[in-house]
């Protein structure tokens, strides 16, 4: 497979038809990162099409000594949802992530009640911590890629994954009965 930056390479030397490679590669994780934080399931497809035209535009911009494509192009996923969320300000709704398991049906209602107040609680979390912990937990980013991202440092970032951490513990604590 070939690198990132073998293929960003190949594109500014004129080669446009690499771009697919890049949007084969990433098309998922963006998407979940841009659902993930706007929480909007319909408007996610053309926010992550948004995020790849501007990944084309601006690809001249992209410095690989700064940072790693993908937390270029995540950067560019979380402004683009920030942006979406901005025009709409209306409380996100939407699809909670997918999740597939086969249970009983009443383990799967337990699950289901379960995973509808974590989603919940992290429509509710502050936007910051939101974004850090989306992007730790579900992208598997690095806490120093976060940072870049999000132009803070990575104290900043853990700390704003501790919180998140413990507030979406809390609601599985509450919501198990325990104290």
């Amino acid at each position: 497979m070939m690198q990132d930056k073998e293929v960003v390479r190949r594109i500014l030397a004129g080669d446009t038809e690499s771009f697919r490679l890049i949007v084969e590669r990433y098309q998922r994780p963006v998407v979940r990162v841009v659902r993930n934080i706007t929480f909007d399931g319909q408007a996610c497809e053309d926010i992550a099409q948004e995020v790849f035209l501007a990944a084309y535009r601006k690809l001249s911009s992209y410095d690989p000594a700064r940072s790693s494509f993908s937390t270029w192009l995540f950067t560019i996923a979380r402004n683009k949802s920030i942006n979406a969320l901005r025009k709409k300000k209306a409380v996100p709704r939407g699809a909670p992530p997918d999740r597939s398991m086969v249970r009983a049906p009443q383990d799967e209602l337990v699950e289901r009640e379960l995973l509808d107040e974590l989603d919940s609680r992290l429509r509710r979390l502050p936007a910051r911590q939101r974004r850090a912990f989306v992007l730790a937990e579900f992208e598997g980013l690095s806490y120093e890629e976060i940072a870049q991202i999000e132009r803070t440092k990575t104290g900043t970032i853990k700390s704003r994954i501790s919180r998140a951490r413990e507030k979406l513990k809390s609601a599985i604590r509450q919501f198990s009965g325990e104290t």
